[in-house]
């Protein structure tokens, strides 16, 4: 994504009259390390005017670009947002407590989670906002997301922009998504609502990011212990088991009994090394 900003004429946006709904407060949107205050400031404008206010920022490089003039000006009526928005280290204290992940990229990437459109994209979030904070995670102006950011999310998405100029400004690029989302979560159900509760279970069985973070390094700790996972050379082990279980969509239980797994093979490794120790 490249770096310009420019102030253009406010456009008017027609608001649907059934107002906003669950995803509208349940959706984060998450800057990762943003460079330039006017982006920042521009995101919050292209998130209010769909209808979105959550936003996260994790280590900008201006640590108060809330109060920057560039970015107030570029927020342009979206100072609320701006000002409301939540500043965090790191992109695990950013995706905390949440249940479902979008990374956003301008490149496919040979390891990470399953690959979605915009609008697929959109259509996921609105079921699985109905369980939880859910979040798309937006990289850096000139590096975007790094491998690590994109293995956190539980999924992948891609603008298809033209291929011959494919540049896209961050604050266009969350416009795109934050509209794809409107759509979504403004669209009459397409099911009974007797099964809407059914729905809204199953998302919420699933198992927060930070919970699933810490099943990866026990899993890890006792793929070592068994000698399985060489920590010199890993050779992609944990981001080919990260996108397995990504594509499964894993639920608290199945979280607890991999981690129970884990556990009983550290116990076992351990119970080993002291018997041929003694």
């Amino acid at each position: 994504m490249n770096q310009s900003i420019s102030h253009s004429p406010s456009v008017t946006v027609h608001t649907c009259a059934s107002g906003p709904q669950g995803g509208f407060t349940s959706t984060l949107f998450v800057l990762v390390e943003p460079s330039h205050p006017g982006n920042v400031g521009a995101a919050a404008r292209a998130l209010k005017t769909m209808g979105f206010s959550r936003l996260v920022l994790v280590a900008p490089r201006l640590a108060h670009v809330q109060t920057d003039p560039e970015a107030i000006a570029m927020a342009s009526g979206a100072e609320d947002v701006l000002a409301s928005a939540r500043i965090v280290p790191t992109i695990a204290d950013a995706l905390a407590g949440v249940t479902w992940s979008v990374a956003l990229t301008a490149r496919m990437r040979e390891y990470g989670p399953p690959q979605l459109a915009p609008r697929e994209a959109a259509s996921e979030a609105r079921r699985h906002a109905q369980g939880g904070d859910i979040a798309f995670v937006f990289g850096n102006e000139r590096t975007g997301l790094s491998n690590e950011h994109v293995e956190r999310c539980s999924a992948l998405a891609h603008i298809p922009a033209n291929p011959a100029y494919s540049s896209l400004n961050l604050a266009q690029a969350i416009q795109v998504l934050a509209y794809e989302l409107r759509i979504a979560y403004l669209a009459p159900e397409s099911a009974p609502a007797a099964a809407a509760p059914a729905g809204a279970e199953l998302a919420s069985s699933r198992a927060p990011n930070d919970d699933i973070e810490r099943m990866y390094v026990h899993l890890e700790n006792a793929l070592i212990a068994l000698e399985f996972l060489d920590p010199a050379n890993p050779k992609k082990l944990m981001s080919r088991l990260r996108r397995l279980f990504a594509r499964s969509g894993l639920e608290r239980e199945e979280v607890n009994i991999v981690r129970g797994i884990a556990k009983h093979i550290l116990l076992k490794a351990r119970a080993g090394d002291r018997s041929s120790s003694s």
